[in-house]
């Protein structure tokens, strides 16, 4: 008799299971070796991060997408940059479908504190031998410290974005915080050996080849990268956006709002001149635009429109010189204050004030000299225009008579006779009636001043 525990089951049941486990396990290593081939495409993010590095990336992932590239490399050299286009620039490459590298290259490059965030969102953080990364603690628009509960809120907001930036992609979300909070920096070997970075990479080939083999998550699927041997196409900027972001430098805005300032001043104390308002207006349109995308000091800029109003005032009010001296100091400190931050890249050169300063001075200079002289020249229409000017006896001047001067005939007077034809010099008016004299060359006009109230006198005698 056959024992009952032996008893023959039903073998279809069985054999469906094993071929579902099977067909489960054959899943995971064809999701693990999806190979992701094609070219790689490379974008340089070498400027601090603002609007138009946001435009640059988001481009990037769109292109690295439609043309299902094996990968995108984001090369960063950055000092930092503005929070709100930091996240715009790390939720594109979170929702690429393509593998994005950040790559801190070349060497003695760095990926602070924006960089550093942009770092910790990619699939792979490299470096290149000899660059830093880190220095991440939030700052306010003039580069000091957020004080208040407003500092707070801004470093725990920072510190929980790097800490989910970090563990996405299974680095130490710890001392990713402690870059934040504590505005730690690491090189390229101790990011490496505190899980911050996955590798060092001396150059763009060593990098695509370090990468090759390697498997990153994007999304629900595990992309293996094919990069050994791929072709590499540069995305480069369009000449529009490389020129804003040229403009959305400290130095060049530094250069706009001056050339803008010393346009208008031309123009307010020249008036009708017209080019010098349209460029300096023009200037401070773009000098505006950078500043709405770099941290600026406004005791700075109104330091800078300060020195404007010291400017004008002193072709206004006679000061010997002191209020354009005072122009000079308020501009001086103003661009010492524009950008304040402790990063040389994010603060105007110390040797282009200098040069700004001196030429800014002497064009005021120059413009406060040519106005002073304009008020001193003698006037020369109305009234007081035709004192000393010289006319033509129409008829016998005994004493009445008329002359020829300015294109009109006029009634005169003259203080001796005067026969038609000859020159007369004009020595005084009263009403519609000039007194003359006979015109003797430049002795008579050296006399002039002097002799021209005697003359006005005499339009009162018979």
């Amino acid at each position: 008799m056959i024992n009952p525990r032996f008893r023959s089951r039903p073998v279809a049941p069985r054999l469906g299971a094993v071929l579902l486990l099977l067909a489960s396990l054959a899943a995971v290593p064809l999701l693990g070796a999806e190979a992701r081939r094609g070219e790689v495409l490379v974008i340089r993010v070498d400027t601090v991060i603002h609007p138009v590095a946001v435009e640059l990336v988001q481009d990037a992932v769109r292109e690295a997408d439609a043309a299902g590239a094996a990968a995108l490399v984001v090369e960063i050299n950055t000092p930092g940059g503005l929070m709100s286009s930091t996240r715009e620039i790390t939720t594109a490459m979170l929702g690429a479908r393509t593998p994005v590298v950040a790559y801190v290259a070349p060497g003695g490059a760095q990926a602070a504190s924006a960089g550093f965030f942009i770092l910790m969102a990619a699939d792979v953080a490299a470096m290149a031998p000899g660059t830093n990364a880190g220095a991440a603690h939030p700052v306010d628009g003039g580069g000091g410290d957020i004080p208040g509960v407003m500092g707070e809120k801004a470093a725990q907001d920072a510190a929980a974005n790097i800490r989910a930036l970090a563990a996405r992609n299974g680095r130490n979300p710890e001392l990713a915080q402690a870059a934040v909070l504590e505005s730690r920096s690491f090189t390229a070997d101790e990011a490496v050996r505190a899980r911050l970075a996955d590798l060092v990479a001396p150059s763009l080939p060593r990098l695509l080849e370090a990468l090759d083999g390697r498997r990153v998550r994007r999304g629900e699927t595990v992309v293996t990268l094919r990069t050994a041997g791929a072709p590499v196409r540069n995305l480069e900027l369009s000449p529009f956006r490389r020129f804003l972001g040229v403009l959305a430098t400290p130095d060049i805005a530094y250069i706009l709002l001056t050339l803008g300032f010393l346009g208008l001043y031309f123009e307010l104390t020249t008036p009708g001149a017209i080019l010098p308002g349209v460029i300096g207006g023009i200037c401070l349109l773009l000098g505006f635009f950078a500043l709405s995308v770099l941290p600026v000091n406004y005791a700075g800029l109104g330091l800078l429109f300060l020195a404007m109003i010291f400017f004008i005032a002193e072709i206004k009010v006679v000061s010997h010189g002191m209020l354009a001296v005072a122009g000079v100091i308020s501009m001086v400190l103003g661009s010492l204050m524009l950008f304040k931050s402790p990063d040389p890249a994010l603060r105007v050169s110390l040797e282009l004030i200098a040069t700004l300063a001196l030429f800014s001075l002497a064009v005021v200079g120059f413009l406060i000299f040519m106005a002073r002289r304009a008020l001193r020249a003698p006037v020369r229409t109305g009234r007081e225009g035709l004192v000393h000017e010289v006319g033509t006896a129409r008829s016998d001047l005994a004493p009445h008579g008329k002359i020829f001067v300015h294109g009109e005939i006029w009634e005169a007077v003259a203080e001796e006779p005067v026969r038609a034809g000859e020159p007369v010099e004009i020595v005084g008016i009263r009403d519609l009636v000039l007194a003359v004299r006979p015109y003797r060359g430049a002795s008579s006009a050296s006399s002039a001043s002097s002799d021209s109230t005697v003359g006005t006198a005499r339009l009162s005698a018979p």
